[in-house]
């Protein structure tokens, strides 16, 4: 069995409820990064990460490094889902064949991943991935995993723990995001993992709104650590032609969580509520 990062030893108490809003996929787009850069300026995002391979990782690269206060991690990168906005592995795509489609580009769906991908070619490009980041300057806080795709079997899930090991970062791991992807069970006693995990579903975006969401998410939270994964950018021309035929965390969407996560009255419910911000900065202390 897992266990919970041990927040009392920094300083917490058993009751408090503890709150990471992360906005994952910066360098995505400039639409992307511009709305993360924004939200974490202004907003109540506590923690970020980077998606390497994207065209746009320079220019999140560059405020990651200029911004070292902000908490960032390394978006681990397998797929891309998008149906014309397209992009490949850092390493030659003849270095790792196995992660890549007949174009060169990295596979759409996480099943493809599943059933093609080989290991060691998995490790070879995220090290890759890893070493590209720490090169440009940043200085991440965590790893995590991009549609979870290292959660997919025990020997991408392996992987992960063993970058994690290697380059003495904490790995982002929760039971219910394995669950997800169909591999729940497969947890070790060495595993640090998250309480409880939050996302938006796409029901809730085409009827009342992500808002409404949100805010029952925020108001029913427990004691522990608990995450919100978000995905925030503007709603313009460069975004929608990045999310064609993909609404399920489209453009629409990420508007609506930049909007809510920037919205004063969120940081007032927050207050209200006690909900205490923490960072995988502080979760790094936890690592021996």
């Amino acid at each position: 069995m897992a266990y919970h990062y041990d927040l009392e030893r920094l300083g917490y108490s058993k009751n408090d409820i503890l709150l990471m809003i992360h906005a994952d996929d910066a360098g995505l787009s400039c639409s992307e990064n511009a709305a993360t850069i924004e939200a974490l300026k202004k907003g109540t995002v506590t923690s970020f990460s980077i998606m390497v391979p994207c065209p746009w990782f320079g220019d999140i690269a560059n405020f990651a490094k200029q911004h070292p206060q902000y908490d960032c991690g390394i978006h681990l990168t397998l797929t891309c889902e998008w149906k014309h906005y397209k992009f490949g592995p850092v390493l030659p795509y003849s270095e790792v064949p196995s992660l890549v489609d007949e174009r060169g580009f990295f596979h759409t769906k996480r099943e493809q991943v599943k059933k093609l991908a080989k290991p060691q070619e998995v490790k070879k490009e995220l090290k890759a991935q890893i070493d590209r980041a720490l090169n440009a300057g940043i200085k991440p806080t965590h790893l995590d995993s991009h549609m979870y795709t290292l959660g997919l079997t025990k020997e991408l899930l392996d992987v992960y723990r063993e970058l994690g090991k290697e380059y003495k970062l904490p790995i982002f791991l929760s039971d219910e995001l394995l669950e997800g992807v169909g591999n729940l069970g497969s947890l070790q006693e060495s595993d640090s993992i998250v309480h409880k995990v939050h996302i938006g579903n796409f029901k809730a975006m085409q009827s009342t709104g992500l808002g409404e969401l949100y805010t029952q998410m925020l108001n029913n939270l427990t004691a522990g650590l608990n995450v919100i994964l978000i995905h925030p950018a503007f709603d313009n021309m460069e975004m929608k032609q990045v999310c064609v035929d993909h609404p399920n965390f489209g453009s629409e969407w990420r508007q609506m969580d930049f909007d809510f996560f920037t919205d004063p009255n969120t940081a007032a419910l927050l207050e209200e509520r006690n909900i205490k911000p923490i960072t995988w900065r502080e979760l790094q202390r936890t690592i021996h």
